[in-house]
């Protein structure tokens, strides 16, 4: 729809503002935000003009609006500025996801973790399943002569170790064969692939030996069905009773389950949706959500490239009323991390603009 320009000053700075106070927004406030230098009446005409467009809403008996999904639709779309990160918030974040050695899953979720304490929002991240995992190399400890401990590393670069207890005594020899037998033949396979070889070194195995190789792999295979599968955490959701929308525990509990139920999922009910082809970036405002859950919040999602045929996405869950800039501006320097970080082994320079301010 079109818009003047007045009327497009007046919306930015009443969704602006209540974003910042959580109340509804009057012509005089307005007049001061947006620096207008009309009446205060002439605001008000303009306020009415944009409520029948169903830009703004008026809340019960009050004098003042706020905006409703379709006026957030359109601050997004068009009035919304760029948002530039901190020098502080940079750093945080990179500091978030430099932990190249350690596993997608934790990187993953330390860097939800650190985007909800900034944003003051629930954040989840969700990565898509490897197609093919499998085992780069076994290592074998030994505890005492009946344990030992077994170290596997996928080609993901995920380290997986188990204390393993024998009812019979082990010698470094035999741990050194063990080892031997594991690295030459298990190695590089699937999971089924890895059953299969298992399946046709039983009928040639001395039953001991067999015994300890078993109980390995079998260990080895539960890390690659956990790797095969679609990951979700979520961080951060009692932020959400940090907000004026939901300090009724009535309103804020069926948002609350949702989330911490879909924090133990495989992330299938996530309000993920297929990013437009000219952006990573994907904002969801009110009933354009479909889970009733949902329905009056925003989610703000951003997609990340993981590498090895690899996506994952990243997204915030919050009142309508969220500060979209700066949720957007944190979202896509956090994607484009995680992209340059997983697919290239960088981190972005990230130096914000001199004049940024939290």
């Amino acid at each position: 729809m079109e818009l003047s320009d007045r009327k497009k000053r007046i919306l930015r700075a009443i969704v602006e503002m209540y974003i910042a106070t959580a109340e509804p927004v009057g012509s005089k406030a307005v007049a001061l935000h947006a620096g207008l230098e009309v009446s205060t009446a002439t605001i008000r005409n303009e306020m009415a003009d944009l409520t029948e467009m169903g830009l703004l809403e008026q809340p019960h008996t009050s004098a003042g609006r706020i905006p409703s999904p379709a006026g957030y639709r359109l601050y997004v779309n068009e009035l919304m500025d760029r948002h530039q990160l901190t020098l502080q918030e940079t750093e945080r974040i990179n500091s978030a996801l430099n932990l190249k050695m350690e596993e997608l899953d934790r990187v993953i979720d330390r860097a939800g973790k650190v985007l909800s304490q900034i944003s003051d929002y629930p954040v989840f991240t969700l990565s898509s399943a490897k197609e093919r995992v499998t085992v780069r190399r076994y290592d074998l400890l030994m505890v005492e002569e009946s344990a030992f401990i077994a170290v596997v590393m996928t080609d993901t670069s995920v380290v997986k170790n188990k204390l393993i207890r024998v009812s019979d005594q082990l010698s470094d020899t035999q741990l050194q064969l063990l080892s031997t037998v594991l690295n030459s033949s298990f190695v590089g396979l699937t999971r089924d692939e890895m059953s299969e070889a298992l399946d046709k070194m039983e009928t040639h195995s001395a039953p001991g030996a067999f015994r300890l190789i078993s109980i390995v792999v079998e260990f080895a295979m539960e890390i690659l069905s956990q790797q095969s599968r679609q990951t979700v955490h979520t961080s951060g959701i009692t932020h959400l009773l940090e907000h004026p929308e939901y300090s009724s525990m009535d309103k804020a509990k069926p948002l609350i389950r949702y989330l911490s139920e879909e924090n133990d999922g495989d992330g299938a009910h996530l309000p993920v949706v297929p990013m437009d082809g000219n952006s990573n970036m994907n904002i969801l405002i009110g009933p354009e959500n479909v889970n009733e859950a949902l329905k009056d919040t925003s989610v703000v999602m951003a997609s990340y490239d993981i590498g090895d045929n690899m996506k994952g996405v990243i997204g915030v869950v919050g009142p309508t009323r969220m500060d979209y800039a700066k949720v957007t501006a944190r979202l896509s320097y956090f994607a484009d991390s995680l992209t340059r970080m997983f697919g290239k082994g960088e981190l972005p320079a990230g130096e914000p603009a001199e004049d940024s301010e939290e």
